[in-house]
């Protein structure tokens, strides 16, 4: 039973930082893709960054520059370090898996996602 579970999120004011943190188990982490996406209140949930081993990470326009997401394959875990924080990040971060044991073609879709945590809350005051 693949579980994938996120910690770290909280309240911050603005400009402050937040490491996020997802752990998996269940599953082959390292044949995996690991992205976090978001979702605020009324809206759709967005893709924010993914990192898979062939084509290193990726990251949505509006936290290029202010998010950096890991992994360490020897502890099934995913991060998302953000820095700067706006109270435009403030949404549930969710943590998602899809399975790429070779190859991957960056995915921005919650859709084409195989596996989700169940979220974690961060909150930018302004």
């Amino acid at each position: 039973q693949v579980q994938l579970v996120e910690s770290g999120g909280g309240l911050v004011q603005a400009g402050g930082s937040l490491r996020l943190s997802c752990a998996a188990s269940g599953l082959t982490f390292a044949d995996y893709a690991m992205a976090w996406f978001r979702q605020a209140p009324g809206k759709e949930r967005e893709f924010v960054a993914a990192i898979h081993k062939s084509s290193g990470s990726t990251y949505a326009h509006s936290v290029k520059g202010r998010f950096t997401i890991s992994r360490d394959n020897d502890k099934n875990t995913v991060y998302l370090q953000m820095n700067s924080l706006e109270p435009e990040d403030t949404a549930v971060y969710y943590c998602a898996a899809d399975w790429a044991p070779t190859g991957w073609v960056n995915k921005y879709r919650a859709v084409q996602y195989d596996y989700w945590g169940q979220g974690t809350q961060v909150t930018v005051s302004s």
